[in-house]
């Protein structure tokens, strides 16, 4: 779950507590290239401000007049944007080469799961979820199902106001949508009966962060990962050191001793954990408690001439960590940028944990053969 859709919430909800209209613009489909990809969104408001991006900035002008026009209307919209054509005044500037399909729907929170509620949902759960959004690029622009069905893959929330002949619709896209959480990725699906295609976004948890230490060195990490939207979690035994005033900032501070701290951690494949407290037996009861939970990233700052020692005392005490569990901890933590200072280290550190989370490795993206994004399955 990225910053950007927790941003729209936000912005949702400040908007309809000023009792402001509003619509929600989705980017559904490209063809060839574009600056951003499907399931990017922006939320506008009728004053015209706008949370979100769905270009580098080339659409946003006109994106805005499209959405003004889908709140006034009250009615779903699809756009399409061709920035292969030379002539156009948006695009040709900014590198984009290709057909982006945006779908604006008006935001109305009388009706039940709106697009919004929707996201909300994907928001505050902690397993993978797929997010339906339905368009028809052969029908009526204004004549647009939209975003109309999240699922995890046993039970399915839809729109309340699904038309009863979409419901046919709903219960193929809930098949799919099964396929898409089983092969982890977004896909696009065709439905040759209707004319109907979905975007099938497949939408993971936001990283959790457990900053273990409170130390100095400890700001600018806890910093870096607010400012992502990754929700954190500081832990220390010294409330001198881990409180509100040094860390504004975070979600949620722990104070104690390493047997009365886990047993609070709501540890998942989505978490994160760094041990820097500085204080090598806390850092140790930690790692002992932490290795059973598997959380998706355990990193501890410090020599690796530490880190082997942690292991070899685990051993002594009758601990041997499987290699599965050994695979996800990382000693010393940080990718390899020369960090010195206490921010280089955080950015290191920041890095390191984005990149295990999406399976890559953290090189260089000029020797990637591939591409940079993973591509939409289009079925």
């Amino acid at each position: 779950m990225t910053k950007e859709i927790h941003d729209i919430i936000n912005a949702y909800h400040k908007a309809r507590r000023e009792g402001k209209q509003m619509a929600l613009a989705t980017v559904v489909h490209v063809e060839g290239s574009s600056y951003r990809r499907p399931g990017a969104r922006m939320l506008v408001e009728e004053d015209g401000k706008m949370t979100g991006a769905i270009s580098g900035g080339c659409l946003e002008g006109d994106a805005l007049r499209k959405a003004l026009l889908a709140i006034h209307q009250q009615a779903n919209r699809l756009v399409t944007y061709n920035t292969l054509e030379d002539d156009m005044a948006f695009g040709v500037q900014l590198g984009c080469n290709g057909i982006v399909h945006i779908l604006f729907e008006p935001v109305d929170p009388s009706k039940t799961n709106h697009p919004v509620t929707l996201l909300e949902q994907c928001a505050s759960a902690r397993e993978p979820l797929v997010l339906a959004t339905v368009f028809n690029l052969n029908r009526n622009p204004h004549q647009q199902f939209g975003t109309c069905l999240l699922s995890d893959g046993e039970k399915s929330v839809h729109a309340g106001n699904t038309p009863p002949d979409q419901l046919p619709l709903v219960t193929a896209l809930t098949a799919d949508a099964i396929q898409a959480l089983d092969t982890q990725s977004s896909r696009l699906e065709h439905y040759p009966a209707t004319g109907d295609s979905a975007f099938l976004e497949y939408l993971q948890p936001a990283i959790s962060l457990y900053v273990v230490g409170g130390g100095n060195d400890a700001l600018p990490l806890a910093a870096m990962a607010s400012l992502l939207g990754w929700p954190v979690t500081v832990i220390d035994g010294r409330i001198t050191h881990g409180n509100r005033q040094r860390f504004p900032a975070v979600e949620n501070i722990i104070n104690g001793k390493p047997q009365a701290v886990l047993p609070q951690l709501q540890i998942d494949h989505r978490s994160a954990v760094v041990l820097m407290t500085h204080n090598y037996h806390y850092d140790l009861a930690m790692l002992k408690g932490l290795l059973p939970m598997e959380p998706g990233y355990i990193g501890s700052l410090g020599p690796k001439s530490k880190f082997l020692k942690m292991l070899d005392d685990l051993r002594h005490e009758g601990i041997e960590p499987s290699q599965e569990q050994l695979e996800g901890v990382y000693g010393p933590t940080g990718l390899d940028i020369g960090a010195e200072t206490a921010e280089e280290i955080a950015l290191s550190i920041i890095a390191e944990i984005k990149a295990v989370m999406c399976g890559r490795k953290g090189n260089f993206l000029r020797n990637r053969q591939n591409s940079i994004h993973h591509h939409v399955t289009e079925q």
